[in-house]
């Protein structure tokens, strides 16, 4: 399966903004969503072209709520991440997933120890307004199978614990089939996104 994160900027609840408007939580409602990092919500689809095709579906959402759009497909790499331009290349035949490996955008991932809630997280179950939605249903409770999905993040221990959030990311090029190392500052681990050359030189 396809997976696609979405990962929302920093002034908004994302998962309050996309499930209480209604086109956007049509789009959703099929998949059960997760939420891989603080702030993000992850889903599965059967494809990269499907995966591409939903994002279109959320671009007005997308612009104005989501900080990052990432597409993996196991046949491509099980643990590397496409970004939103190069998945929509290689659905479009314009880049052969074999080359999709050089230029990395490369995030830190920091967590919190106690794995504690946190009522102060931006993207807490508490969020204002979240059970205002349309037709009276709280857009939150439409995905409540968060809990058992984020045992099934690869990330995740035993334990539930709050999602690591993503630090700042360090663009680099792979060498001699390696990654280099994420030095910006200490992290838990690192999340690889492999990005288009354009996105790399901008």
């Amino acid at each position: 399966m396809t997976r696609v994160c979405l990962v929302g900027s920093p002034d908004v609840v994302l998962r309050y903004e996309l499930l209480s408007r209604e086109t956007a939580r049509e789009a959703l409602s099929t998949y059960d969503l997760s939420e891989p990092f603080e702030n993000a919500i992850a889903l599965e689809t059967v494809s990269v072209g499907a995966a591409v095709s939903l994002l279109n579906d959320l671009n007005w959402y997308l612009t104005r709520f989501v900080d990052a759009a990432f597409v993996r497909e196991p046949s491509i790499d099980a643990d590397e991440w496409l970004s939103r331009e190069l998945a929509e290349a290689v659905r479009n035949d314009g880049v052969d997933p074999a080359d999709t490996g050089t230029f990395l955008k490369i995030y830190g991932v920091t967590r919190e120890d106690d794995g504690a809630a946190d009522p102060e997280r931006p993207d807490a179950a508490t969020a204002p307004g979240e059970t205002g939605g349309t037709g009276g249903s709280s857009p939150v409770a439409a995905s409540s199978a968060d809990a058992a999905d984020a045992a099934s993040e690869p990330d995740a221990g035993a334990a539930r614990t709050e999602p690591g959030k993503l630090v700042e990311p360090l663009y680099v090029r792979r060498t001699d089939g390696s990654v280099p190392e994420y030095d910006l500052r200490d992290v838990d681990e690192t999340v690889v996104v492999r990005v288009t050359e354009s996105e790399f030189e901008t």
